[in-house]
């Protein structure tokens, strides 16, 4: 195969990959949206951090029920709670990770 076919095809994938994601944007910066579907759009960021959060708290395996991580577990509560005190990302974060890295010391 020569280079242009894979040149041709890393293209492809580029442009697969990239026009879903801006798309929207600009589709959006076009048209105004109705407030009930603006709302509605307002959900999603919560929700996919939501299913990553727990993603890492519980262990899947095909024709089991999930189990827990509970050194993950653990170090949710503390970033858990300076994320209702504080609602600052970057607190959190270092949170989750200083007591991830506590338990997994110990």
């Amino acid at each position: 195969m020569s280079n242009y076919y894979y040149l041709l095809i890393l293209f492809g994938c580029a442009v697969v990959t990239w026009v879903p994601r801006v798309l929207p944007f600009i589709l959006t910066k076009a048209i105004t949206l109705p407030p009930t579907f603006e709302k509605f759009l307002s959900y999603l960021p919560m929700t996919i951090l939501t299913a990553l959060l727990l993603q890492s708290l519980l262990n899947f395996q095909t024709g089991r029920f999930p189990t827990v991580r509970f050194p993950e577990i653990f170090a949710c509560i503390p970033a858990l709670i300076v994320g209702i005190r504080t609602n600052d990302l970057m607190k959190i974060v270092l949170t989750g990770v200083l007591g991830i890295a506590l338990l997994r010391l110990l």
